[in-house]
């Protein structure tokens, strides 16, 4: 993926080329391989929402690419690095449809809310498949190793991302300098969490409104008070 260095935002992570969660990386590719490449990993993006990172196996894409197993080792050589290559693959979904779009409004308030409006949107569309950033933490929150260090690497540097955009919007004056950025964090990863699990596991989707009720709350009792 192209590198960003964009204002402070320069530590969103690079990672290998290709890219909503509609798949962004087909205008990237060009050889054979990588269009095979990019439908496997299409093809696991689905079976990790479906059956979670145990069901992404080299004989589980196989059979639902209809290729054989020798095939699809080519590409990765092995489970754990295509459960990797995954993690990443999503992250780069993520980051074109999230973050590079909110790059393009005003930076303080303005691109904070909507870096906030399109991860909401995007977890909303993610009710019937699940987001591999909050599945995948309960997943393998017990289980060391490399995939394990993968998604945690990329969460937090999600996360870092979203403080540096607190604090950009403290620095422009939008936001109070009293305002705690890991307490915002924490506020608002807490609602997208809650939004995650009501919508998809108890299928409340009132939960939608109830948490965009609460971001925008907390935007606003942070905002500087009024002399």
């Amino acid at each position: 993926m192209p590198n960003l260095v964009l204002n402070k935002y320069k530590n969103m992570p690079d990672v290998p080329k290709r890219t909503t969660l509609t798949n962004p990386s087909s205008e990237l590719v060009t050889s054979k391989g990588d269009v095979t490449k990019s439908l496997i990993l299409d093809a696991a993006l689905y079976l990790a929402g479906r059956d979670g990172f145990e069901g992404i196996t080299i004989g589980s894409i196989a059979q639902r690419m209809q290729m054989s197993k020798s095939g699809v080792y080519a590409h990765f050589e092995s489970k754990e690095n295509l459960q990797i290559e995954v993690i990443r693959e999503y992250h780069r979904r993520f980051r074109h449809v999230v973050f590079e779009p909110a790059l393009q409004t005003s930076r303080g308030l303005p691109r904070l809310k909507k870096m906030l409006e399109l991860w909401t949107e995007q977890t909303i569309s993610e009710v019937s498949t699940g987001c591999i950033y909050i599945s995948g933490a309960f997943e393998l929150d017990d289980r060391p190793g490399p995939v394990r260090e993968e998604l945690v690497l990329i969460v937090k540097t999600w996360r870092k991302t979203l403080v540096r955009a607190i604090e950009m919007a403290i620095d422009e004056g939008h936001l109070s300098a009293k305002t705690k950025p890991l307490d915002m964090l924490f506020a608002v990863y807490s609602f997208i969490l809650g939004l995650q699990h009501d919508a998809r596991f108890l299928k409340k989707m009132s939960s939608v409104e109830i948490a965009r009720r609460h971001i925008k709350g907390i935007l606003d009792l942070n905002k500087p008070v009024q002399s």
